[in-house]
This record gives structure tokens, sequence and C-alpha cells, in this order.
């Protein structure tokens, strides 16, 4: 444990922390010798695994060669083979790729581009950004702002310049009442509403989560929900921006979630995963057409920063890169994803608290309820993710809490381990679980 004059702003205040050491493969250990199972892979960010030596010698290897260039005055070799290395797989013609250091970063650096493809193209009015309720995509004021989480967004409010939120595809709570598939997709239909009401040519992008995120615990879309709001926005002249920065990089058992439900959005946004975890890096994927508006429209491109493009950050994304493509890790992904789903659904489904086993690749969610018949949630104030994940956490496994799926209540956790993750660890996981739920709720 940290001591008790600690100069560190934790993140969770109020209770000291175990101090970690190492990390191995699935493992985490702390300084008293205990081993976690990383089940979650932090905030679904371990991709590859903890450890990866090759990384930490790229990162030496470029450290010693170069450790800063400002992106201004210079490019690098890291910079331009990582963005090759991206473009090789990015879905459609997304090829141009711009470098940022955290996924809030990409984010804003998407918003911010979007509106600068439509000065480029002489469409000044288009400033509108549309987001959905129950949506995360950072922190930052202009993230913020996107996203959709009460919780994060309530004591900034005075200080956002709002984005217009419309229902997400939460088909378990549909905000209109109705059913997959005879609802027509009311929650699709619903941007092309909101489009109409607010003027088709003031609008500039639609940001959204292709397979949500931990806010509503890895809810995929419902079939034919991106194909529809990808025709809505062309029709529009509305960019689409996919959030793969939870996403990307292998998590839903494809490179990216678009390439899994071949829809190609205008730009896409990475990070997390995109150096396994090793070093603070995002990106923003665009294709050529966009790219070009924006040299020739405008001549530059008027956002920075000082660790974009970062020659020491990339070359840990590109290793990255070669580590997913040499071990056919994306392909391991989709198939130990099918053995996790099935066996948190043996393990769990037959809860009297579980309302729902969903997920994608090697992102899961576990949503638990006080009544399965009426998807009654617990109250907040019960704390039952918390008091789940701490039981959790002492028998040493590593889950990620998600809240407030059902207003300002809803409990659920989500399973995302590193893509190495064993059948017998997957397994333990799910048993976990199972026994957590037994022990805190009865």
């Amino acid at each position: 444990m940290p001591g008790a004059k600690s100069s560190v702003f934790s993140r969770r205040l109020g209770q000291p922390l175990p101090m970690a050491l190492s990390g191995d493969g699935v493992w985490i250990f702390d300084a008293n010798g205990k081993r976690y199972l990383d089940a979650s892979g932090g905030a679904v960010v371990v991709n590859l695994g903890h450890g990866r030596v090759e990384i930490a010698q790229a990162v030496a290897e470029q450290l010693a060669r170069l450790s800063y260039a400002h992106p201004t005055m210079f490019t690098s070799p890291p910079v331009e083979e990582l963005a090759a290395a991206l473009a090789a797989h990015t879905p459609g013609d997304l090829n141009r790729v711009y470098f940022m250091s955290s996924g809030s970063e990409a984010n804003e650096t998407a918003i911010k581009l979007a509106r600068q493809i439509h000065q480029a193209t002489g469409e000044h009015d288009r400033t509108v950004l549309i987001s959905r309720w129950r949506s995360y995509h950072g922190l930052t004021l202009g993230a913020l702002a996107a996203a959709g989480r009460p919780a994060f967004r309530t004591s900034y409010m005075p200080l956002i310049h709002d984005a217009v939120h419309i229902p997400p595809p939460y088909c378990l709570r549909c905000s209109y009442g109705l059913e997959h598939p005879s609802c027509g997709l009311r929650c699709a239909l619903a941007l092309d509403e909101t489009i109409q009401n607010l003027g088709p040519k003031v609008v500039s992008a639609f940001l959204i989560e292709p397979v949500s995120g931990a806010t509503l615990a890895a809810w995929p879309p419902p079939e034919g929900y991106l194909e529809m709001v990808r025709d809505i926005c062309r029709q529009h002249g509305v960019l689409l921006i996919f959030d793969e920065v939870m996403t990307g990089m292998g998590r839903t058992g494809d490179w990216f979630a678009g390439c899994r439900y071949e829809v190609t959005p205008d730009i896409m946004t990475l990070g997390k995963g995109l150096t396994g975890g090793n070093l603070a890096l995002s990106a923003v994927a665009v294709n050529q057409e966009h790219y070009a508006a924006v040299e020739e429209g405008l001549g530059a491109f008027s956002h920075g920063g000082t660790y974009s493009h970062h020659p020491v950050g990339c070359a840990a994304g590109l290793a990255a890169v070669r580590i997913l493509e040499r071990e056919n890790l994306i392909e391991r992904a989709d198939a130990m994803g099918r053995f996790l789903g099935e066996q948190l659904s043996l393990h769990l489904l037959d809860s009297p608290f579980v309302a729902s086993v969903r997920g994608v690749g090697m992102l899961w969610g576990v949503e638990l309820v006080a009544d399965k018949q009426t998807l009654r949630p617990f109250a907040r104030s019960e704390k039952v993710t918390e008091r789940l994940w701490q039981n959790l956490f002492e028998r040493g496994i590593l889950v990620y809490k998600a809240v407030g799926l059902a207003g300002i209540d809803g409990d659920a956790l989500v399973v995302s381990p590193p893509f190495i993750i064993e059948q017998e660890q997957i397994t333990q996981v799910a048993v976990a679980i199972k026994k957590a739920i037994s022990e805190v709720l009865g």
C-alpha cells in the first residue's frame, strides 16, 4: 500500500490502493505477492497481455535514437510506418492518420476535423454535433459534451457547449418501448428526424461507438442499425464518426468494429489497445477525400498538440500492430471471444439477478437487475456493481465497472481480457463472477 504521506492525487479517493509491481501475460502482481487475473485489460486497454518485451525494446531503441521531434517541423520513421501499418487494416480508404495521446484528445480532434472539412467545402453553417445518450467519448470538455453519461457531465454542464443527443440502440431497454426487428430501427430513424428538426444544413457530424462500450456494458448494435445511420448521414451530408477507442485494434474480433459490421465511417478514432496499454497514444483516421478537402480548401488543420505524432509512442504502436499480425491475435480474439460469451452465458444466465449477457469478440457485459422479469434495476444507492467488483478483486479477478444503464440506476460488469487468455482462465473468471453474485446478492 502507498504510505499515508503519499503526494499522489489518486483517481480513487478515500481508499488506499494496492501497489502494483509487475505484470506478465494476463496477470498483475502487487507488492504483497498477490496476483490478479486481469479479465478487464485494465480499462479495456491491454489486448496483447502484460510484459511484452518486444514493445519495451522498440520504445528503448527509439528513445535512444530520437526521443522527440516537433510534428510541425519533422516527421519520423515510426510515425510514417505506424500510419501505413494502420492504413493497411482500416476499412475503406481511411488512410490518413493523425496521432494524439488519449482517446479524449482523439475524439476532440475528430469533432474539430469534421467542422474543418465542412469549412473547407464551403458549408460554414454545419456546426452541430449529434451523439447518443449512454455513450462515452472522453472527459475533456469537447469530448464530454458528446458523451451521454450524466454522472460525468452534471458537474460541468455550465462549461459545456453541448451536443444534441438521441437515444442509443439499447434493445433491452428500448427508449421507444419497441422490440427488434419489428421496431423498424426507430432509434436509427431518430437520427433522420433530429437532423431534419435541426435543419439538415447545420449538422456537422454524428459521433457514435459502433459497439456501445462501458456505459452500456458492451451492447452490440442491432442488425441493420449501422447501415441505416450510414445512409442517413450520407443523405444529409453529415459526417459519420466511429469512436473505436475501445472497440478498435481487435477488441471486437476484427481489426475494427466497422470492419466487422461492414460499415465504413468518414472518420474513425483509436486509442487504448493501439499500443497494448504500454504508452499513451491515440489516433484519428480520415479518408483521402476529406483529407484532400482540408489540404486544398484550408491549407492547414487548425489543431495540434505538443505530444502529437510522437515518435516514441508511435514506435510502441507499431510494435503492437506487428504483434497482432504475427501472432494472429485478431483471429484469436474472435474465437476465444465466442468461448468467453458461451462460458459467461453458461454460468450466469440462470441467475435471477442476471438480465443479460451480451458482447462480441473480447468485449462482453453482464447486466444485473433486482427483478429479472420486469428488468427493475437495483437502486444506485445499493452500489451493487461496486460490491461485486470488490468481491472479485479480493478473489484476484479484475473486471470493469459499468453503472447508470437505466437512468441513474443500473449495474453491470464488463469482461474484456487480453486476447492471449486461455480457456481455463476464461472459465475461472465466469465461475468467480457466479460466486460473487451468489455471495453479494444471495
